[in-house]
């Protein structure tokens, strides 16, 4: 009873029920004794491409490693603490229930061992042996991509459709669920609309992979009011948690399934896809940060750092750029920059790489024959220097 009375105490002061960890006004900043990138001889990039897994994509709200760090300090029965913060969660966005998963990839997975094995053990026990089980899930053709991998991992097929007389054709007794990706709505001939509505009519879950989603705020509850039986948002894109984790909203019954075929339980596909205590919280955290913030005020700021670049490149001869932002994923302020090739002699892969390898590293995304820089991932300053970098570069092959 005391380790638990210490721990209520620890999670009393977690900003979601008031207030994290206050410091006196006259306390000093703890000092920083140890510089582990430099330690380990890693040096931090400036992130102009966007938050992407592999930069490692956005950095945490000070609150969640507040609330990360805090909660490492006591232990606690794990079920109880994601079933605990998956009814916050629910809560908080309207939905039946919701698990905070290793990333969206990781939801796909245990989403989709929630839609075969339901709350039945022996078939937890027996995925990715799906004898006698629901063994198919229904995609668009145009809606494959890497990351259905997670979904393959429980062993089924994917039975791939284009036409809406083609998708209600495959569904069969076999069906396990059928499984949109969010970003490719506009390339796919079924809309997701429709899409939701045959899942209904035929009693099918529809489950929706709207990972990197987030802004705007408004979807993080859109598609479940749409009717989507489970949806999937990255922890770490545009809401700020912790890189490894996610989010899986949905209905209850599925969110129970998938929480079984899971960490705390050994033997179960999940259970390397486990998600620990400072994870759990320090996403709930994050949501939590993310809904209160002053989303226009960011929206301001990186419209600002999209100017400044773009000022800088165009006042060199032959080259273009213009702000866009992505229809979907990654919809935040973007820059598209062109060039004259017969003016500027030099490729948009080969500035990338001499801005990855010159000082400080930057990355961007080489895309064909432009480049595109996003803002959001910019820290302050930091576009100033991507200006002049990138108009360093072009400025030399001219």
């Amino acid at each position: 009873m005391l380790y638990r009375r210490r721990f209520l105490q620890t999670l009393s002061s977690l900003p979601f029920v008031g207030g994290l960890l206050p410091r006196p006004a006259n306390a000093a900043p703890a000092a920083l004794t140890r510089d582990y990138f430099k330690d380990l001889g890693v040096q931090p990039i400036i992130n102009a491409a966007g938050n992407y897994t592999m930069y490692t994509s956005s950095l945490m709200w000070p609150e969640s490693v507040r609330a990360m760090e805090a909660t490492s300090k006591h232990y606690v029965r794990l079920t109880e603490l994601s079933e605990a913060v998956g009814a916050r969660i629910a809560r908080m966005l309207g939905c039946e229930d919701a698990l905070v998963t290793s990333g969206a990839a990781g939801a796909l997975t245990l989403g989709t061992a929630a839609c075969i094995t339901g709350t039945n053990p022996d078939r937890i026990l027996r995925i990715p042996d799906l004898t006698g089980m629901k063994n198919e899930v229904i995609i668009q053709k145009a809606h494959r991509f890497p990351y259905d991998h997670s979904v393959r991992n429980c062993g089924v097929r994917l039975v791939e459709v284009e036409t809406r007389e083609e998708l209600v054709r495959a569904i069969s007794e076999k069906t396990a669920l059928m499984l949109f990706l969010n970003k490719s709505d506009g390339r796919g001939q079924v809309k997701i609309e429709e899409f939701v509505r045959i899942g209904k009519q035929h009693s099918v879950p529809t489950f929706n992979d709207a990972a990197a989603d987030i802004p705007p705020m408004e979807n993080l509850t859109r598609y479940l009011r749409m009717g989507f039986d489970l949806v999937t948002f990255s922890g770490g894109k545009g809401l700020r948690g912790p890189q490894s984790a996610g989010l899986l909203l949905g209905r209850k019954d599925l969110i129970a399934a998938a929480r079984l075929n899971t960490l705390p339980h050994s033997d179960t596909l999940g259970r390397g896809l486990k998600v620990n205590k400072e994870e759990m919280v320090g996403m709930l955290v994050a949501l939590e940060m993310y809904l209160a913030h002053d989303h226009k005020a960011d929206w301001k700021r990186w419209e600002a750092s999209i100017e400044r670049i773009q000022r800088a490149v165009t006042s060199l001869p032959g080259v273009r750029a213009e702000p866009f932002v992505h229809v979907i994923a990654n919809a935040t302020p973007h820059l598209r920059v062109e060039w004259d090739q017969d003016r500027v002699r030099i490729t948009p892969g080969e500035v990338a790489r001499a801005l990855s390898e010159g000082q400080p590293l930057i990355e961007l995304v080489a895309r064909g024959s432009r480049l595109e820089i996003a803002a959001l991932t910019l820290e302050p300053g930091e576009d100033v220097i991507v200006a002049r970098r990138l108009r360093e570069v072009l400025a030399q092959a001219i």
